[in-house]
């Protein structure tokens, strides 16, 4: 048995609004209804929450990374204000021309982490709104979960197997309900 819940999450699309022009301000950043409330119930429940975002506007020259530090300072703040704590933020700047294997679809970021706080990922849920976080989730050895908001029509296309949810709230209450059957089942 894991002596503490890890739970991956996707940011833009899955937290907050995300937007194809880049969140590029703290003024821009919008959560998601109810995603705050997910992250606190996953909170009250005893999971750390590891947040992996490809942040390409970085390397774009979109986003300084001052703002990007204010965004994340915006939505840690944000979820503290309901009881939602932030374990980790792991971000990927990396450009999507380069051969990354950090940035989603590849897994670099989840096995970095992973290595990092000794996690093994086969235990851990990943939710995210795109068939690129479904990808990196599975090529990890995470248990995929999809969200409708941001992309999440795209993993319904291209990945019907994976199952999708209409908000990170309802995908919280469902890996909160899935690790209380598996630990009565033990």
């Amino acid at each position: 048995m894991l002596s503490h819940k890890y739970i991956i999450l996707d940011r833009d699309g899955v937290i907050n609004h995300d937007s194809s022009a880049y969140i590029k301000n703290p003024q821009e950043w919008r959560p998601i209804k109810r995603s705050l409330e997910a992250i606190s119930l996953l909170t009250k429940n005893s999971y750390r929450i590891l947040i992996l975002s490809n942040q390409a506007g970085v390397s774009r020259g979109i986003i300084k990374y001052e703002d990007l530090i204010q965004i994340h300072n915006k939505f840690i703040l944000s979820c503290l204000e309901i009881g939602g704590k932030i374990f980790l933020t792991h971000y990927c700047y990396d450009h999507p021309d380069t051969n990354s294997t950090k940035r989603k679809p590849q897994p670099g970021m989840y096995l970095e982490i992973s290595d990092r706080l000794g996690i093994n990922l086969s235990d851990v849920f990943a939710i995210g709104d795109s068939p690129k976080d479904m990808i990196a989730a599975l090529s990890s050895g995470c248990k995929p979960l999809g969200v409708r908001t941001g992309n999440g029509s795209e993993i319904k296309d291209q990945m019907p197997e994976i199952n999708l949810f209409d908000d990170l709230l309802d995908a919280a209450e469902y890996v909160i309900d899935y690790d209380k059957q598996y630990i009565l089942n033990i």
